[in-house]
């Protein structure tokens, strides 16, 4: 009598649990951050920018300054009530 287990199947909901609303704000505005560094980052890399000439070090500590960090926490947070306010709407 060879009795054999059946693999367990998850639903899409117990592999990926939702995260806490607080967890999922933090992801959020992360991320939103981060594109908002890597932005900055890439525009010292234009044609008339001078991170060419000056290289990567130069150029991130460039981009990393308190103002630059107070738009981009002030505009993510921003982005973050939007995009609740249409995930509640839709």
């Amino acid at each position: 009598m060879d009795e054999r287990k059946e693999p367990r199947r998850f639903t899409a909901t117990q592999r990926f649990p939702r995260l806490a609303p607080f967890w999922r704000a933090v992801v959020e505005v992360g991320f939103i951050i981060f594109l908002f560094y890597s932005n900055l980052l890439m525009g010292q890399y234009t044609i008339s920018a001078p991170g060419q000439d000056k290289g990567l070090l130069w150029a991130i500590q460039n981009i990393i300054t308190f103002e630059n960090f107070a738009i981009a926490l002030v505009t993510a947070i921003i982005a973050h009530v939007v995009f609740e306010f249409f995930r509640k709407r839709l």
